[in-house]
């Protein structure tokens, strides 16, 4: 059972104009945090400032936010990255695409194929898989590309084994129904099949995508958190009205 933030630390968030709700719970016997946005959130992604220079952490995003009078209603990354911190795959920030599609497969998590695509467009969010995807590609102002999969059309990934040793701190992404995107990370590590499941058969997302592990960060203002590393690629979040 999902626990939500206290009542007037979620009163202050009402406050601000941010719908998203991030609460804690668990399932499984294994600890969560998930954050909810709703398709009239500001939900967003960033890599680099417009000179450039990498973002990397939520501090630096929070202080450039600033300055236009919104700020970080939560955030945690975005998306897998290189050594240098650009994207694996492809990557849209604000309709401008900075890194392209990848549909072979590779190693690592990434190229543990189906992988897939979050996307954000004038019709809503939505995780769809890569070839699909590349089929049929929509309109997205904002995109990024990892893997693998987690969930596909109700099904999870065909080689997640239910007792996999590989347990690491994760975090993913999924769309309901209803349009609302579902952002979890988990609390301890875990395996892949227990956090597919926990999308699909507790969050309720018929496509659900996995974004990364081991770095996996979150920054929830209301649950008083903003875990810290080193400097991130892509970071996915959404922005606020400022308080006066």
């Amino acid at each position: 059972m999902w626990r939500t933030a206290s009542l007037a630390l979620a009163a202050v968030v009402w406050a601000t104009g941010a719908s998203a709700n991030c609460t804690t719970g668990a399932f499984e016997g294994w600890p969560y945090t998930v954050c909810t946005a709703s398709a009239d959130d500001d939900l967003r992604l960033w890599h680099s400032d417009p000179g450039g220079r990498l973002f990397g952490t939520f501090e630096r995003i929070e202080a450039a936010l600033e300055e236009t009078g919104v700020k970080l209603g939560f955030a945690m990354n975005g998306g897998m990255y290189h050594d240098d911190r650009s994207p694996v795959g492809l990557y849209v920030e604000d309709g401008i695409e900075t890194a392209p599609l990848v549909t072979a497969d590779g190693p690592g998590n990434f190229g543990l194929l189906p992988n897939g695509v979050f996307c954000l467009g004038p019709s809503g969010a939505q995780v769809t898989e890569t070839l699909r995807f590349a089929k049929n590609t929509p309109v997205c102002r904002f995109a990024s590309q990892s893997g693998p999969m987690l969930v596909i059309e109700g099904a999870l990934h065909p080689k997640f084994i239910p007792d996999g040793s590989s347990k690491f701190i994760r975090n993913g992404v999924g769309v309901r129904a209803n349009g609302d995107i579902i952002f979890a990370i988990s609390d301890r590590p875990v395996n892949f099949h227990s956090f597919a499941r926990l999308f699909r058969d507790e969050l309720g997302t018929p496509n659900a995508l996995y974004i990364d592990g081991k770095v996996s960060r979150l920054y929830a203002p209301e649950l008083g958190r903003w875990d810290v590393g080193f400097p991130l690629g892509p970071i996915v979040g959404t922005a606020v009205p400022a308080l006066d």
